[in-house]
């Protein structure tokens, strides 16, 4: 139920340069044409500067063409050894600097960093299509395919042979030339205004602020939030002595959930909602080309629409699939969101209830129903003691352990990086990138550095995985104190981060988390159950200060509103996934106008007006941005926690951290990557197709 960010771009790969002949027409003063040594070759933040990227990008680029054309040109006939296994391991400084250079625009981001990407994107692009649309690599690779019986091929590179023939074809390789050429005009217009999209909604979000200049307008504030305001607003001589509230959702959120003053709600809820809709930072007119680059590209290929394109590689297969899975839930969600509705305009009285009401009151139903106030949790919830309890589920359920590593470098003085042992084994590292800063994009993901694949001498290298998040920064006060959607959200990106760090595959591009977008939130999803467990939250949430264990009328307060909010929840979730299939099932978008789609949309399915989707269009980035990958896919979250819910069924049926059933979902789904189908890979550890029942008794939609 959390963003996440699994990169589309294949990152991967030995730390060198693999180009030695080459070395003397290279900067060997650039990091990226130099042998790491760093511990377990990371990356040497410190040493990379913007100057780098620019040269090391084009080398890559010159490096792997070559590779390809040593796959192309040599004598033997077609094998998978030597053309797809070979193709696989090939790329490997492109990747490398691609990996570094990505995840720091979306944690780091400068002005520079954003112009290099405006630069680079479109070659990246062109680079992509050069190999995709290479007939003579693509005659190679498909006289493999179609003599597939004739080699002895285990199940993990006949995956990796189906994967990559379709990944040609859907790459446009069976296209003729002139439609080749407008497939690749598209792909270079797409890299390109993603790329737009996402700056115009750092930029939107870092450009507002709400300044409080009377300490009267912080009535109901908690003190932590309000201690927190201070300090961001002492950071500048302007705004010293006041308040200052921002977009980013620690900020946000909880000025929304508790502030009594509701004209403030509205003008920051504005603010927000409003985002590039409009005015310098606009996104509709993106939208728009976006949506028609995709039908267009969809139909030269053969499809329908976008959507018939891109569910036709995931385990959905078809829109209606889709449609049909979140009609389930938005019928019954919707009739909780409306008797919720009607809870909170009795309490608001007179007074007309409207999205910026709706957390107020959610929250003042929370304390006078359930006796629970998410603020007197967050002492329990400290970082810390959330980053334990994720630690500490793991190594129940899988024997790893965590040891925080110093000498490792980093790219941000807050970021932190631990070894992970299998028992005295490192298996992989892991970043973890904590609180919100105005260079980072907003929301929570899993990325990585490296992933885990075998070298052609078999050696298995191991993944390096980043967690970034956009948590409460400490104050001179208190630690970082989460409330419970925040320690859910830890534990789900920590479940992502088990994904890639238990990877036990042979080739990397279908390694670790490269699998269908609707089955990579399993791991990551079905995390969250543990974060709710009252047995577990005894072994992690302890007070900040006293040490105290959670008490036990805390936990049972928090599964009596267990399911309190979720017609709110699942209704402005659904609605986003349906404003995504709706887009992306247009056959012409050439007359789009998103604004007006979008309320037309929410009308249609009878949206209240009292509740917004997710994600509103113009800052949509799931959907709008290449980086996301979840355009046609949103609904993702949805299809996973059906998979989630179901599988954690067999945990409660079996105990908690039964290990038996540990090490199925480990063998069958953690460390199997993409080599097999999705559903295959799912029934061999429950021992059944998944049933979307438990989901929506566990929602309290049944």
């Amino acid at each position: 139920m959390k963003k996440t960010i699994v990169n589309i771009i294949v990152i991967a790969g030995l730390l060198a340069c693999s180009c030695a002949s080459k070395k003397e027409t290279l900067d060997m003063n650039n990091p990226f044409f130099q042998v790491w040594e760093t511990p377990y070759q990371v990356p040497p933040f410190a040493k990379i500067k913007t100057e780098h990227y620019i040269p090391a990008f084009e080398e890559g680029m010159k490096q792997h063409v070559s590779e390809v054309e040593a796959i192309i040109n040599q004598k033997e006939a077609p094998t998978f050894a030597n053309t797809i296994a070979a193709l696989d391991y090939s790329g490997t400084l492109i990747n490398t600097v691609s990996a570094v250079f990505f995840n720091l625009l979306e944690t780091n981001s400068t002005d520079e960093m954003q112009k290099i990407a405006e630069e680079i994107s479109p070659k990246l692009s062109a680079h992509g299509d050069n190999i995709n649309l290479n007939p003579e690599l693509f005659q190679r690779v498909k006289t493999v395919y179609e003599n597939k019986d004739k080699e002895n091929l285990n199940k993990e590179q006949l995956r990796l042979l189906d994967e990559t023939y379709k990944d040609f074809v859907r790459g446009g390789a069976n296209l003729t030339q002139d439609k080749q050429k407008r497939f690749r005009e598209i792909n270079e217009e797409i890299s390109i205004l993603t790329l737009q999209f996402n700056k115009n909604v750092l930029n939107a979000t870092n450009a507002y602020q709400l300044i409080i200049d009377k300490e009267d307008d912080l009535a109901g504030l908690p003190e932590s939030i309000i201690t927190a305001a201070a300090e961001l607003g002492n950071q500048k001589e302007e705004t010293k002595g006041k308040w200052v509230f921002t977009l980013n959702n620690p900020s946000l959120l909880p000025f929304l959930q508790y502030a009594d003053n509701r004209a403030k709600r509205e003008e920051i809820w504005n603010a927000y909602s409003s985002r590039c809709n409009g005015g310098q930072y606009d996104n509709n007119s993106i939208i728009k080309k976006l949506v028609q680059l995709r039908v267009e590209r969809a139909q030269l290929l053969g499809y329908k629409t976008h959507a018939d394109f891109v569910l036709d590689d995931n385990m959905a297969k078809t829109p209606q699939a889709v449609y049909e899975l979140l009609m389930q839930v938005w019928h019954p969600a919707l009739a909780k969101a409306k008797e919720e509705s009607a809870l909170y305009q009795k309490e608001a009285g007179k007074e007309k209830l409207m999205p910026w009401d709706w957390r107020y009151y959610t929250e003042k139903i929370r304390k006078k129903h359930y006796d629970l106030n998410e603020d007197s949790l967050r002492p329990y919830f400290s970082l810390s003691n959330v980053q334990e309890g994720a630690y500490m589920v793991a190594n129940k359920l899988y024997g790893l352990t965590f040891k925080q590593n110093k000498d490792i470098p980093v790219y941000d003085k807050d970021v932190v990086v631990y070894e992970v042992f299998d028992k005295d084994k490192v298996i992989g590292i892991l970043y973890l990138d904590y609180y919100t800063r105005p260079s980072k994009s907003s929301g929570a993901w899993m990325t990585e550095f490296r992933s885990q694949y075998q070298t052609q001498n078999g050696e298995n290298v191991i993944p390096v995985i980043s967690l970034v998040f956009n948590f409460p920064n400490p104050t001179e006060k208190a630690p970082s104190l989460l409330n419970f959607d925040e320690t859910e959200t830890f534990f789900h990106e920590f479940g992502h981060g088990l994904h890639g760090l238990l990877s036990k595959c042979q080739y990397r591009s279908i390694a670790g988390t490269n699998v269908p977008r609707d089955f990579v939130e399993l791991p990551s999803q079905v995390m969250e159950n543990w974060a709710s467990h009252s047995e577990v939250m005894k072994m992690y949430a302890k007070h900040n200060i006293t040490g105290e264990v959670i008490p036990q009328k805390w936990i049972d307060k928090i599964e009596k509103a267990g399911t309190y909010g979720q017609g709110f929840i699942n209704a402005e979730l659904i609605a986003a996934s349906l404003l995504d299939m709706d887009y992306h099932t247009l056959t012409d978008a050439t007359d789009l106008d998103p604004t007006a789609f979008e309320q037309q949309t929410m009308e249609k399915y009878g949206l209240i007006p009292e509740i917004i989707s997710r994600y509103k269009s113009p800052y949509f980035k799931h959907i709008f941005t290449s980086a996301m990958g979840y355009s046609s896919g949103y609904y993702s979250y949805t299809w996973s926690a059906v998979l989630d819910a179901d599988a954690f069924e067999a945990f409660k049926e079996n105990g908690l951290f039964d290990q038996k059933t540990a090490q199925s979902f480990r063998t069958n789904i953690l460390e199997r990557g993409n080599t097999d189908d999705p559903m295959t890979l799912y029934i061999n550890f429950r021992g059944k197709s998944p049933s979307i029942d438990p989901l929506l008794q566990n929602r309290g939609l049944k």
